[in-house]
């Protein structure tokens, strides 16, 4: 996932609701979000290169159905080619039977050897975050109080402006009780930041500018799906992906 906007704890009787964008280039292989064979209780799609996912929900676990979801944490200097695939945290968690901070202690000591990620998981009980890179932070590794947070190639909150745009808008729909649709529109959005804003994340300008936008559209390269999720505390988790391309 490229961008993740979630609302813990907020509405009463959904712990999470969760809208994503997944942005990745269009010639890498992938499946829509479906039960997956060897563990049908997972839902998500899956990367045919690496064989992990970037978000689902899984509707059996030790307090039920739980989610997780992953992004990429922008720095090209630091990239390694060698690295492990990200995409393989979140579908050993959601296939497996540990607990989120179970599965973030297992984690943790071998998380250096991947390329920068935010990892999002947990269940209508509690939600975690930890990033390989967010070590200064206090809530990294620990269980998020209730709240509207955003995540996208930077680590948790951090102010870029579609971030700041998403998780402001994310919140109105909140309150509105708006209809799924709405969601969809709010990820659909090629508004770029004006130059001001832009984070400096090693990148060309040009490349920063493209990729500021909520939905990203670039020639080779772009967002792929966009998905709500809901976890309720009574009723199986839902997962509701749109393909683009």
């Amino acid at each position: 996932m490229c961008l993740i906007v979630f609302a813990w704890q907020v509405i009463p009787g959904v712990p999470l609701i969760a809208a994503a964008n997944r942005d990745e280039f269009y010639d890498r292989p992938a499946t829509a979000a479906d039960n997956w064979p060897e563990a049908p209780h997972v839902i998500a799609g899956r990367d045919l290169k690496a064989g992990g996912t970037w978000m689902g929900v899984a509707q059996e676990g030790p307090n039920g159905a739980r989610f997780a979801a992953i992004t990429n944490i922008r720095g090209p200097q630091e990239r390694r080619t060698d690295a492990p695939s990200r995409g393989a945290l979140v579908a050993d968690y959601l296939a497996g039977e540990m607990t989120a901070a179970e599965y973030i202690a297992h984690i943790a000591n071998g998380s250096d050897a991947y390329n920068g990620f935010n990892l999002v998981l947990g269940d209508s009980e509690s939600l975690f975050w930890y990033s390989n890179r967010g070590a200064e932070d206090v809530r990294n590794g620990k269980q998020l109080e209730p709240g509207i947070y955003g995540v996208s190639n930077g680590l948790l909150d951090a102010p870029w402006p579609k971030v700041v745009r998403t998780k402001a808008q994310f919140a109105s729909l909140l309150c509105q009780g708006a209809p799924e649709d709405a969601y969809f529109e709010m990820l659909a959005d090629t508004t770029r930041a004006p130059d001001a804003r832009l984070p400096d994340t090693g990148i060309a300008l040009d490349l920063e500018r493209q990729l500021s936008a909520v939905c990203i559209e670039t020639p080779g390269y772009g967002t792929r799906t966009s998905t709500v999720v809901k976890l309720y505390s009574n009723a199986p988790a839902e997962l509701h992906e749109r393909v683009i391309q």
